[in-house]
């Protein structure tokens, strides 16, 4: 009996002590800026990374172009009317960054953020750590917010000093319009990440998925009247942008049909609410998922 007793005693020590001993599991804010700190150098050297340089690197070769032609060329017209560079760099921004870039990117990273690490059947490393598996979705969604923003907001930067020079525009005047892009184009890679991390967590093919919501969906909900464009993102981002086009021309005709003017408190609420619904719904599909990786 009294060895009985000892050995329980022994036993119930050995327990206490292997517990004492394991390490306790870290946070998840610690688990994923872990993940974060693992996957931003994998995304900026990753296969997408020559994407992502042709696409940014696209409106700094077609500044560079028109300060080329604009210098041989002196003052361009569009039917009489000189081009101004700020003109010219809002155009830039409507078309380019906000309408292209920047749901091209969030759809290409966004959507890949779990289905590269299936793919490559590597996710089976990452859950096997011990963090919350929702850490990893967090985690990869920070290194994708790092990687867009530096480099997007670097392009507008290049692009800006590029162009609003051209036919004696103002850098100083129109630098808070440049701030303001700045911040804008974050908000947009933001939401748009957001709600690309669910479609990627989610779906089978979940780039095809992204591809139609940005140029299928959101394109023909802002061209037909009514409450369908409020199911958009670009719909609010649009009434952030601070360049107005020439309401004399086509651009301008098609700004006037496409923007409208949403208080900036709705604005923020929407977005917000897409943001921490999207990505807190991409972190719940992570955590309960179970992932079947092909042999």
């Amino acid at each position: 009996m009294m060895q009985t007793q000892e050995a329980v005693r022994l036993d119930a020590g050995s327990n206490a002590g292997t517990a004492r001993e394991r390490p306790p599991m870290p946070s998840f804010l610690s688990s994923s800026l872990r993940v974060f700190d693992l996957s931003l150098g994998r995304m900026l050297w990753s296969r997408g990374t020559a994407f992502m340089a042709l696409v940014i690197g696209l409106p700094v070769v077609i500044a560079v172009i028109c300060r080329v032609v604009t210098g041989f060329a002196g003052t361009g017209r569009i039917d009489g009317v000189p081009i101004t560079g700020g003109a010219l760099f809002g155009a830039m921004m409507w078309l380019l960054y906000l309408r292209f870039i920047v749901p091209i990117l969030a759809v290409y990273y966004g959507t890949s953020l779990m289905a590269d690490e299936v793919e490559d059947k590597t996710i089976t490393y990452l859950f096997t750590r011990p963090i919350a598996r929702g850490a990893v979705m967090a985690g990869k969604y920070l290194a994708y917010l790092a990687c867009t923003i530096l480099v997007v907001l670097a392009s507008v930067v290049i692009v800006f000093f590029l162009v609003v020079p051209i036919n004696g525009g103002s850098i100083a005047g129109s630098f808070l319009d440049l701030v303001k892009d700045l911040i804008l184009l974050a908000i947009g890679l933001i939401a748009y990440g957001a709600l690309f991390a669910w479609v990627g967590a989610q779906f089978k093919r979940p780039l095809l998925t992204g591809l139609v919501f940005v140029f299928g969906w959101e394109q023909v909900a802002l061209a037909f009247p009514g409450y369908l464009k409020r199911f958009t993102i670009v719909y609010y981002l649009q009434s952030l942008v601070p360049h107005a086009m020439p309401s004399d021309d086509l651009l301008g005709m098609l700004q006037s049909m496409m923007r409208e003017t949403v208080p900036l408190s709705t604005v923020i609420i929407v977005l917000a609410l897409i943001t921490f619904v999207f990505l807190g719904w991409a972190i719940r599909v992570v955590g309960r998922r179970e992932y079947v990786l092909d042999q």
